[in-house]
């Protein structure tokens, strides 16, 4: 004969037997491993919720995302001309301080040439600056001087003074 299930009577109603053995069993779990059963489902929950916003994300990008790349993006760009005027700046100071070098260079090798100029013209016999004043005398003419011009002072007397003055 078949096994036929009778229905179960609990405190006055009558209960499907399978469906009293479902709950006998959920309630068995919930009690042996109720904390395994919940960290799951939270798990579960957050794997979903991950999985939903990954997939959102790659179908638009967000706006405030293109927002901060493009801030980024602008930020480099300024850092890079920032850079090139830096090196542009350094550059043209090298070439002054080039420059600057160059001329010092002429000045010190001009010292040097007068002092040893200074110091041939001593074991000569001249003065230190004798070559130079030579070169200066012959090249200017010898001034005569004016005689038509009146005395300052006179010798004689106070008419003597007045004619002179008139």
């Amino acid at each position: 004969k078949a096994a036929q299930l009778h229905p179960l009577t609990i405190r006055g109603t009558e209960v499907d037997s399978h469906r009293f053995l479902s709950l006998q069993v959920s309630s068995d779990l919930s009690w042996s491993y109720g904390w395994y059963l919940l960290f799951g489902t939270v798990m579960l929950y957050l794997l979903i919720l991950h999985l939903s916003k990954r997939r959102s994300s790659q179908r638009s990008p967000n706006p405030q995302e293109t927002e901060l790349d493009l801030w980024f993006f602008i930020m480099a760009r300024r850092q890079e001309a920032m850079e090139a005027a830096r090196r542009k700046m350094q550059e043209e100071l090298d070439a002054k301080a080039a420059v600057f070098k160059e001329k010092h260079k002429l000045q010190e090798e001009e010292k040097r040439r007068q002092k040893i100029e200074m110091w041939e013209s001593m074991q000569q016999g001249k003065s230190y600056k004798g070559a130079t004043t030579e070169e200066a005398s012959s090249s200017q003419t010898v001034l005569k001087p004016k005689t038509d011009k009146k005395p300052l002072r006179s010798t004689g007397t106070l008419t003597d003074d007045r004619r002179q003055i008139d």
